[in-house]
């Protein structure tokens, strides 16, 4: 139906019938079933109104009627302006496409494998909360044993590709590293341990000591270890974890495997962080098309060489955000600005290539505000977001800011910056670039971060 009068022919159109109403993503759903019944009240008034406009101008309902919709739209402003206020995230695209398939009855074993991977980066760069990640999981976890028999699990040939579910060490890269490396680049277990400090790594020593893990055996490659530690190094760690104030969530994330071949078992965690290491990598001249079509090339179950390149930069990332994360501890370089944190990577140091990157900021920040909570004695800590710059473009002039909320709202995983940052650009005509997929990450002129941020500061008081 096309309609070119929208009073006068839609509701005609509407009246006595039941009416589904589809809502742009964007707007909020009650606020439009709000503004659907106030036309209709005001379409109604208009029919009327064309047989005593005169008498009706000064007549007291008349008025009462336009005084309350100015008190609606204001109020319908304020709705929307309070529904944008923040971003959040929804569930992975991957998953989506895959339960479209599925419901196509299209669905492989290839696509439930990179809608794990979807789910999963979702969780390592903390755009969903861990019991949304759990639910997606679950809802994982059934078509894996759909795809996946329990009869077949000891038939693997050449080309079948097997998934299995069980709980994974919340260790980054901890098969393809030391574990004692492991450790001290994943985020959880590091802030427990803090680190960083002599007095942490001494900690770190005896919590080893105390599960029977030589150090030895600890700083050399997992796959080397002995394999009576090895293989019961999960249970051995959740044994002792409790007396070092370690949760199970720091400890255990359920997770899913992939075996393909005799030889080759993946972990959907590693894969993740491998895929995101190669797409954020512009070395030697590489485009974001040739970041791109490398990272597709992790994905490929078949692609070794690909996934081993992945797996060495995503340790480099690491090895890089710890080092930063150390140096603005030291240098107490984490300021607190009254409504908020920030911290700014200074233009110079060997690993500020990393930090030009979304997904590798995003890290760097959530690393960064932890660690600051753990050791801050101010216990408001908790409760702050935290601004993090880092040098983009040093011809340009130019910085990549993002902000994340504070660790008091982490189970929401809500981001109020993405408005906030854009208020206080306009506010103070900063020159701003608000073209990334999230909108608490953007890029601006270094000569403008001063008046920029006095602007954020006054804005969130």
């Amino acid at each position: 139906m096309i309609v070119k009068d929208f009073r006068k022919e839609f509701y005609d159109q509407i009246q006595h019938q039941r009416v589904l109403l589809l809502v742009a993503f964007d707007v909020d759903a009650l606020c439009a079933c709000k503004i659907l019944q106030s036309e209709d009240e005001s379409g109604n008034d208009s029919d009327s109104s064309d047989r005593s406009v005169k008498r009706k101008r000064f007549d007291d309902e008349a008025i009462e009627k336009r005084r309350e919709r100015r008190l609606w739209e204001e109020n319908r402003n304020k709705v929307l302006f309070d529904y944008n206020q923040f971003s959040s995230f929804g569930s992975s695209a991957a998953l989506l496409l895959f339960e479209l398939a599925w419901k196509m009855s299209k669905d492989s074993n290839d696509l439930l494998w990179l809608a794990i991977n979807g789910v999963t980066d979702q969780l390592l760069h903390y755009k969903t909360p861990r019991e949304k990640y759990i639910e997606d999981v679950m809802a994982l976890q059934s078509h894996v044993s759909r795809h996946n028999h329990r009869d077949d699990a000891d038939v693997i040939s050449v080309n079948c590709l097997k998934i299995m579910y069980d709980d994974e060490m919340n260790l980054n890269l901890y098969r393809h590293w030391s574990l004692f490396d492991s450790i001290c680049h994943s985020i959880n277990m590091a802030c427990k341990f803090k680190v960083w400090t002599l007095k942490g790594q001494k900690r770190l020593n005896e919590f080893l000591a105390e599960m029977g893990l030589p150090l030895t055996q600890c700083k050399q490659k997992f796959s080397s270890m002995d394999s009576s530690l090895k293989g019961n190094i999960k249970n051995i760690i959740k044994e002792h974890m409790a007396k070092y104030g370690l949760e199970d969530k720091d400890v255990i994330v359920p997770s899913f495997f992939a075996q393909y071949g005799f030889r080759n078992k993946l972990c959907a965690m590693d894969i993740s962080l491998a895929c995101a290491s190669i797409l954020e990598s512009f070395d030697n001249g590489k485009t974001g098309t040739d970041s791109f079509l490398l990272a597709l090339d992790v994905l490929d179950r078949s692609n070794v060489n690909a996934k081993e390149k992945g797996i060495e930069m995503a340790k480099n990332q690491l090895q890089a955000i710890i080092k930063q994360v150390q140096t603005f501890l030291d240098m107490h370089q984490v300021i607190s600005a009254g409504p908020f944190l920030y911290a700014f990577i200074q233009e110079g140091i060997p690993d500020v290539k990393f930090f030009a990157h979304p997904q590798c900021l995003m890290r760097l920040a959530r690393f960064t505000l932890e660690a600051h909570c753990s050791v801050s004695r101010n216990k408001r800590a908790q409760t702050l977001p935290l601004v993090l710059g880092a040098p983009l473009d040093r011809e340009q002039g130019t910085l990549l800011v993002i902000g994340i909320p504070p660790l008091s709202l982490d189970e929401e995983r809500r981001n109020f910056f993405g408005k906030a940052f854009e208020q206080a650009a306009t506010s103070t005509n900063a020159r701003t670039l608000h073209d990334k997929f999230d909108t608490f990450i953007m890029e601006m002129k270094t000569d403008d971060r001063s008046k920029f941020f006095d602007a954020l500061i006054s804005l969130l008081q």
